[in-house]
C-alpha cells in the first residue's frame, strides 16, 4: 500500500513534438533506428529494431543503462518504445514516433508519456532532450537524402 507521502510524489508528464524533415520516410525511419548522437550530448544510444528489442545506453565494457524496449515497429511509419527511459527509479514511459510523408518530406510526431516518481529535473528537461534528438535525426536524414 502506498503511503500518503509517496502518493503525493507520483506524477505524470506528456511531451509532444513535431518536426518536418526534408527526406523520404524510409530514410527518416532508418535514421531514427540508428540513434544519431545529439550535438554536445554523447549518449551512445543503441536500438535493436525488432519487437522486444532493447533501447539502451551503451557505456562499453558490458556496462550501460536500459532505457526501454521496442513495443511496436512498423517501418517506415511507426515506432513505439516503453520502459524507464533515463529514469533509474520507479517510472514507466511510452514513446511514439509517428511518421507521415508530406509534399515537403516527412513529418515526425513524437509523443512521450510517463508516470511514476518523476524527478523534477527530468520533468523539466525531457522536452528539450526530445527536441535535441529530433534535430539530430533531421540533420542526419537530410544529409543522406536520395
Amino acid at each position: 500500500m502506498l503511503t500518503e507521502e509517496l502518493q503525493e510524489s507520483i506524477t505524470s508528464l506528456q511531451v509532444k513534438k513535431e518536426i518536418l524533415v526534408a527526406a523520404p520516410a524510409d530514410i527518416v525511419f532508418e535514421t531514427i533506428l540508428e540513434q544519431p548522437p545529439m550535438e554536445g550530448h554523447p549518449l551512445d544510444l543503441k536500438l535493436e529494431p525488432w519487437v522486444g528489442g532493447r533501447w539502451f545506453r551503451d557505456l562499453g565494457n558490458k556496462s550501460g543503462h536500459l532505457w526501454g524496449h521496442v513495443q511496436v515497429i512498423k517501418p517506415p511509419k511507426l515506432l513505439e518504445l516503453c520502459g524507464p527511459m533515463m529514469m533509474s527509479y520507479p517510472a514507466l514511459s511510452h514513446v511514439q514516433y509517428r511518421l507521415t510523408e508530406t509534399s515537403g518530406g516527412t513529418k515526425i510526431e513524437l509523443t512521450h508519456q510517463a508516470m511514476g516518481l518523476l524527478r523534477q529535473d527530468h520533468r523539466d528537461g525531457v522536452g528539450k532532450g526530445w527536441q535535441m534528438m529530433l534535430d539530430s535525426v533531421k540533420k542526419v536524414a537530410e544529409s543522406k537524402k536520395k
